[in-house]
């Protein structure tokens, strides 16, 4: 009996050692989902999302859109790589109103970084703050 469960569990290992060996790298993958929710009286909403990721980068789409007529669209992004980040979101509202922000980070070579953050209000004013950090 144990020279069989013995065996049984070298055959699972070595077919999952080969099932891992043979399964294709998954660098890059995009993935969404849909979802409606519909309640009495006409209530309930819809919303889709989908995310992107690659090496070095990702993106992500969500749709959410209200019976009553509103709604919002939000666009996210970021990608890194060589000592830096950049990235951002942008959301729009159904009306047209759009907000988000924008994001750079930048390794500076000598320990220190330097980030910084760009804001977009509703009313369309901006806003940047940038900040450099060293090692301490």
């Amino acid at each position: 009996m144990t020279k069989f469960l013995t065996a049984a569990t070298l055959g699972l290992v070595l077919a999952g050692t080969i099932a891992t060996a043979a399964a294709p790298q998954a660098d890059a993958r995009t993935r969404g989902r849909y979802v409606s929710v519909q309640g009495s009286g006409g209530h309930g909403y819809r919303h889709a999302r989908s995310i992107s990721r690659q090496p070095g980068a990702v993106s992500a789409h969500r749709n959410t859109q209200f019976n009553n007529g509103r709604g919002m669209v939000s666009d996210r992004n970021g990608s890194w790589g060589n000592g830096s980040y950049q990235g951002g979101a942008t959301h729009t509202t159904n009306n047209g109103t759009t907000f988000g922000r924008s994001t750079s980070v930048v390794n500076n070579g000598d320990g220190s970084y330097t980030g910084s953050v760009t804001r977009t209000r509703p009313d369309g004013s901006t806003g940047t703050r940038t900040v450099t950090r060293s090692r301490n």
